[in-house]
């Protein structure tokens, strides 16, 4: 039976479930007259029989397909003939890859031995066992956790507590898997930057004004030792990042404040999906804006005043980049500004202060937590931008405060670094994980000072 079509029937399965223990539980007290007889609602059994039907026999089920490929080409290879069984390794591999795709219809690298045939017949038998077996298995457990469950019910047992404790324990399971994957993305990258600081020196990368990470092939090579320095690359990432939060806070908070405070609901009702229609749209095409509209018109309108402008300039990237925050900060500053209570409103009022005054000097100080955060996420989108920059600000790392010149950021160059056939042991690939590491660390120092503040003007509000 097919994975499919096996878990389409375990979901009926637990329906029935379901259904059965909410109708015996009504059924035991003598109809919904006398449901308040029961420790539970009846809804409640229906959930306890649908677990004891589904959990187990998922988790089976997860755990056959984990494991059945690796147990089904252990039994294969067990099989063949001793000559092909004292390959090596890589030999091996090769060997049982073709036995696979001869199995499964596709193209084998050499020619289709008696031996091979046999093995990938036996391979799909095994398969085909496996599979009976999984459905017999599942489905059995299924059917035997249903019946367990139908004949727990009764008017004492306590069947919310006990799908209250699955339910924690599956929310408790999932924040795990989430903590732990977010340990294994930054385990990934720190192992593979102390490879790279290995071979470059730390301060180096850290205080190095110089970046060309071309590394020589030869060794009389001219013109191609490398070299790693990161601040070329942090110095147009915050410049970038500087522009785009210096178009996107002022716009975006303003509009928030003009819809959550001045304009009418038909005026709200218009404008808030179309300011979040800027949030839909995808980052290739803001790109082609920045680099067929906003950077020739900074270019030609800074030559009629007399202002060398590069064809490629960090202006363009971050004008075309604020646009495309402005609704992380409008849309969350609005509906953080909307949270406040009336009632600190209409104190404000109360006591003389004008529209305006109570925005200043009691609307935004109760929001500005909620403000910092969305002003923290618009920072980490524009610090993680990569394709704007690509196109409209270009791919040189150069040293420079002036936003009229081409820069490059931290993302850019890992992409750059990372692009094509890559060999993971020289210092120009491992550079990418490198500035990765840097990138994380100087994301978390601003998630925490953005903590520090909503803390700090929380303590003075309350």
């Amino acid at each position: 039976m097919p994975n499919t079509v096996l878990i389409l029937v375990l979901l009926g399965l637990m329906a029935v479930a379901y259904q059965l223990a909410r109708k015996r539980s009504l059924g035991v007290v003598g109809g919904g007259a006398g449901v308040r007889k029961l420790h539970s609602l009846p809804s409640y059994y229906g959930f306890y029989a649908a677990i004891w039907c589904g959990l187990p026999a998922l988790i089976v089920f997860g755990l056959w397909n984990a494991f059945q490929s690796t147990i089904i080409t252990d039994l294969m290879v067990a099989d063949l003939p001793a000559e092909v069984r004292s390959l090596g390794q890589a030999e091996l591999g090769l060997v049982v890859n073709d036995i696979r795709n001869l199995a499964e219809g596709n193209i084998t690298s050499g020619e289709v031995s008696p031996e091979m045939r046999a093995a990938a017949d036996h391979y799909l038998s095994l398969e085909q066992t496996s599979a009976a077996a999984l459905a017999v298995v599942v489905l059995s457990l299924a059917v035997l956790g249903t019946g367990l469950a139908w004949r727990l019910v009764s008017p004492k047992f306590r069947a919310r507590n006990q799908v209250e404790f699955v339910v924690k324990g599956l929310l408790i399971i999932s924040s795990t898997i989430a903590i732990f994957t977010t340990i294994g993305i930054v385990l990934s990258v720190l192992f593979e930057a102390i490879r790279f600081f290995e071979m470059i020196p730390f301060t180096e990368f850290v205080f190095g004004l110089d970046w060309s990470p071309q590394m020589a092939i030869r060794e009389d090579q001219v013109g191609s030792s490398g070299a790693f320095g990161a601040i070329p690359l942090f110095a147009g990432t915050l410049l970038i990042s500087f522009i785009a939060m210096v178009v996107a806070v002022q716009i975006g908070l303003m509009s928030a404040i003009f819809l959550s405070e001045y304009a009418g609901k038909k005026m709200r009702a218009f404008a808030k999906p179309v300011l979040e229609v800027l949030a839909g749209i995808p980052t290739v095409v803001y790109g082609f804006f920045a680099a067929l509209t906003v950077a020739p018109f900074i270019r030609d309108n800074g030559s009629l005043i007399g202002l060398d402008v590069s064809s490629e300039s960090a202006l363009a990237a971050g004008l075309v980049m604020g646009i495309m925050i402005i609704p992380f900060i409008s849309s969350l500053s609005d509906d953080v500004i909307n949270a406040v209570p009336q009632a600190m409103r209409d104190a404000s009022y109360g006591v003389g202060a004008t529209q305006s005054e109570t925005i200043r000097q009691v609307i935004i100080p109760a929001a500005l937590p909620g403000i910092v955060g969305g002003v923290l996420l618009a920072v980490s989108r524009a610090i993680g931008e990569t394709m704007i920059v690509v196109m409209a600000a270009g791919l040189s790392a150069n040293m420079t405060a002036n936003p009229l010149q081409s820069v490059t950021t931290v993302t850019v160059q890992i992409v750059t670094l990372l692009v094509g056939d890559q060999e993971f042991d020289s210092p120009k690939t491992l550079a990418a994980f490198a500035l990765g590491l840097m990138l994380f660390v100087v994301t978390l120092a601003l998630n925490v000072i953005a903590l520090h503040v909503v803390r700090k003007y929380r303590e003075q509000y309350e």
